[in-house]
């Protein structure tokens, strides 16, 4: 299963005849995630290794890494808005 190896396909969908997938590094044990309230940062949970991936999906690459403490679950619930 690709989402225990640490990596996160992206794939673009606007040419269906012509697929491009990216594959990016994150963090092994990907769960749950989620996109952000502007649909451009999708937000992972990597339970095992209690961290959360950001991947930038303009410009299709991990924008962050970021520690947690405990079994991170960013699905639907987690949005925020940072001021």
């Amino acid at each position: 299963n690709v989402k225990e190896t640490g990596q996160i396909l992206l794939v673009n969908y606007e040419d269906i005849d012509n697929l491009k997938t990216t594959t990016i590094g994150a963090a092994r044990f990907l769960h749950d995630g989620g996109w952000d309230v502007t649909k451009r940062y999708f937000l992972t949970a990597a339970n095992q290794s209690n961290k959360i991936a950001v991947v930038d999906s303009k410009e299709q690459k991990l924008t962050a890494l970021v520690d947690v403490d405990k079994i991170p679950h960013p699905g639907r619930g987690a949005n925020f808005v940072d001021p």
